[in-house]
C-alpha cells in the first residue's frame, strides 16, 4: 500500500506499507490518529493505493478497512453478534450471511458465548475481543488498530497480542501506540512522526539501532524476552536465564531498558543477578549514546560514547553484560507461537 497526504495536520507524508504489522510512534499531537483516519477516508489524503486498487476518492464504506479505536467504540444498542455482523452488512452482505460470518469470527476469537451479551456489559478485555472480531469480520486487505490495548490491564493486553498476532501478520496492519511492548513483540517496521511529518522509517531493528530521537530510542529499544518463569528465575531457553525481582510461575515476558545494561570487558564485581557472557553483534552511535546488540540473549545496551572507547567495544568482541534483577519488569502472558524479537 502506498499513502501521500499534505493537509494539516500532516505535512508531505510518503509512505510504503507491507503485509504484517506497522507501528506508527511518536509524541502526543504528531498526526498518528490522523494517519490513519487518512487511510479509512475519513480525512483527507493525495492518495491511497493498495496493489492495483486506487482508494483516494473511495468513501469509508467502500474501502477494505477495518478500524479499531482506542476504546474500541462498540454500538451500545446492538448485542456482541449483531455488532460483528454490521460491518459485513453494510458491505452489502444479506442479513443471515451477515451474522454468519460474525458467529464464526466470535468463535475464532474465543468469544462466541458473548454473542448474545449487552456490549456495555463487556469487560475491557471482552470490548476489545468484540472490537477486533467486528473489524476484521470484514476480512479487510488493511487493519488500522488505534492504540488497541492502551486501557487494558498489562496481563490482558498481552494475552491479546498473543492471540491477535496470527491475524494481524496476514494483512497489512497499522497500529498506533505508545508502548514499547507493542513494537518489540509485533512490529516488523516502524514509522517514527513529529509534527505531521515523517522523522524515521525502517525495519525495527534499523530504528532501534540508531533511533533519531530520546522518544524513539525508548519505544524501540526496550529489551524484551520471552521466557517461563519459576518463582524469580525465567528459563529463555535450555541455557539462557533471567533474575526479576518479582516472582511468577509460567510463560512470562521480561522486560529492561538499555540503560539498565552494564557492559564490561571481565566479570563485573557488581550485585547484578544477571550477569551473560556474550557478543557483539551490532555497534551504531547516535550522538550522545553507542548503542550496541548483544547476542546472547538478543538485547540492546546504551553507553556512552567514552565508554564504548574504553571497553573497546566492536562487532565481534566477546564481553559481559550485567542486568540487576531489579530492573526487570515482569509480565504473565501466555505460549508464543514465535521465538524472541
Amino acid at each position: 500500500m502506498k499513502v501521500r497526504i499534505d493537509h494539516a495536520p500532516l505535512h508531505e507524508i510518503d509512505l510504503a506499507f507491507s503485509t504484517g504489522v506497522t507501528t506508527v510512534v511518536g509524541p502526543n499531537g504528531a498526526g498518528k490518529t490522523s494517519l490513519l483516519h487518512a487511510i479509512a477516508g475519513l480525512s483527507p489524503a493525495q492518495s491511497v493505493r493498495v496493489g492495483t486498487n486506487d482508494w483516494s476518492h473511495l468513501p469509508p464504506e467502500q474501502r477494505s478497512v477495518g478500524l479499531v479505536p482506542q476504546e474500541g467504540a462498540l454500538f451500545p444498542h446492538l448485542d456482541v453478534l449483531h455488532n460483528v455482523a454490521f460491518g459485513p452488512q453494510a458491505r452489502g452482505v444479506r442479513r443471515r450471511a451477515a451474522l454468519t460470518v460474525a458467529a464464526q469470527w466470535l468463535d475464532q476469537l474465543g468469544i462466541n458465548h458473548l454473542a448474545k451479551r449487552d456490549v456495555t456489559t463487556l469487560s475491557g478485555g471482552e470490548s476489545q475481543r468484540v472490537a477486533m472480531a467486528r473489524a476484521l469480520a470484514i476480512e479487510p486487505a488493511v487493519l488500522l488498530l488505534d492504540e488497541p490495548f492502551s486501557a487494558l490491564d498489562v496481563g490482558v493486553a498481552e494475552g491479546l497480542r498473543v492471540e491477535l498476532e496470527p491475524h494481524f501478520n496476514d494483512r497489512i496492519t497499522i497500529m498506533v501506540t505508545h508502548d514499547a511492548i507493542d513494537v518489540a513483540t509485533l512490529a516488523s517496521n516502524v514509522v517514527v512522526l513529529e509534527e505531521g511529518r515523517v522523522a524515521q522509517v525502517g525495519h525495527l531493528h534499523e530504528v532501534a539501532a540508531a533511533p533519531r530521537t530520546a522518544h524513539v530510542a525508548r519505544l524501540t529499544g526496550a529489551n524484551v524476552l520471552r521466557g517461563t518463569a519459576h518463582g524469580h528465575v525465567i528459563n529463555l531457553d535450555a541455557t539462557t536465564k533471567v533474575h526479576a525481582g518479582s516472582s511468577s510461575n509460567g510463560p512470562v515476558l521480561a522486560t529492561f531498558a538499555p540503560t539498565a545494561v552494564t557492559l564490561a570487558t571481565a566479570p563485573p564485581l557488581s550485585s547484578a543477578r544477571n550477569v551473560w557472557h556474550t557478543r557483539v553483534t551490532q555497534v551504531v552511535s547516535t550522538g550522545e549514546i553507542t548503542r550496541v546488540h548483544l547476542a546472547s540473549p538478543p538485547i540492546w545496551a546504551d553507553l556512552t560514547p567514552a565508554a564504548a572507547t574504553e571497553l573497546n567495544i566492536t562487532v565481534g568482541a566477546h564481553i559481559y553484560a550485567a542486568v540487576k534483577a531489579t530492573e526487570v519488569s515482569v509480565t504473565e502472558t501466555k505460549p508464543a507461537p514465535a521465538s524472541n524479537r
